[in-house]
């Protein structure tokens, strides 16, 4: 895709801070590790259960997010873990135990799907939106964010605020489930999520295409200092850990809340409202 939108250092008033220190937040929702989230997830998602079933949705190229295959199994889990690659599905091995909690003792012969609830976009598909109507890309960047609860709120106020998609990785991430689809009071339906195998790979494509990459930090400068009205890629980091160093490390610029309590940080989607709709304020006066 040819690069639309020039990055211009002269319009930048604030200098790109380095340090790693993490941007965390308090989130009762948070999940201590990736297999806590994907049980929670799936109370509440479509199920495929049995290597039939699972195998013909592949074939008729249904929704899937997630398929969870028994690493011991044989026979058509093959061909069916081909398909789910070649389809770019998350596969997951996991344990008859965790299959067997999953469906509710259900025979699932070693295989579950996930149906998703809306179809991924590309990054460059995000982009492209942003050209066709005439306005500086605004996107969005989960770095793992885990808890769907958050996910579905950032989305929300993305939608609301204008943002031309949203980025998330496609391990420890919440996904496109029904917890993110009703949290998002049904914004998920109308702004595109583009599901990547690396952030920081996603990042490059941006600033390739002339985007300017913010991070959420608490070690960045206030974000009332900074030029918020250019193409813009803003970093929300995840529950507990805030920005991984690889990402930080591709920002531009680092912005941070200020704290004036005895609590240090805010929920990621808290935080990441008060990030977007400073960048809508300071486009809509340019």
């Amino acid at each position: 895709m040819e690069k639309e939108f020039k990055r211009n250092t002269s319009d930048r008033n604030f200098k790109r801070n380095n340090d790693s220190a993490s941007f965390k937040e308090n989130d009762k929702h948070r999940f201590n590790n990736e297999e806590q989230s994907d049980s929670n997830d799936d109370d509440e998602n479509n199920l495929i259960v049995g290597r039939n079933p699972v195998l013909e949705a592949l074939k008729a190229e249904k929704l899937i997010d997630t398929i969870y295959v028994n690493s011991e199994a044989t026979g058509s889990i093959g061909h069916i873990i081909s398909l789910a690659k070649e389809q770019g599905i998350v596969i997951k091995n996991v344990n008859d135990l965790k299959l067997s909690a999953m469906t509710n003792g259900a025979s699932h012969q070693g295989v579950v799907a996930i149906g998703a609830c809306a179809e991924y976009v590309s990054v460059e598909r995000i982009l492209e939106i942003a050209q066709e109507k005439g306005e500086q890309p605004f996107i969005i960047i989960c770095d793992e964010i885990e808890d769907p609860h958050n996910l579905g709120a950032i989305i929300r106020t993305a939608e609301s605020a204008g943002a031309h998609g949203i980025i998330i990785p496609k391990r420890r991430s919440a996904s496109l489930n029904h917890i993110v689809f009703k949290t998002s009071a049904g914004a998920a339906s109308w702004l595109p999520v583009a599901r990547v195998s690396n952030i920081v790979s996603a990042i490059e494509v941006l600033k390739k295409n002339g985007v300017w990459i913010y991070g959420a930090d608490a070690l960045g400068e206030s974000y009332t200092s900074a030029n918020l009205t250019g193409s813009i890629g803003l970093v929300i980091g995840s529950e507990g850990n805030g920005i991984g160093r690889l990402v930080k490390d591709k920002c531009d610029f680092l912005l941070k809340l200020p704290m004036y309590g005895k609590i240090t940080s805010l929920n990621a989607s808290v935080a990441g409202g008060i990030f977007m709709y400073e960048i809508v304020r300071q486009r809509n006066k340019a």
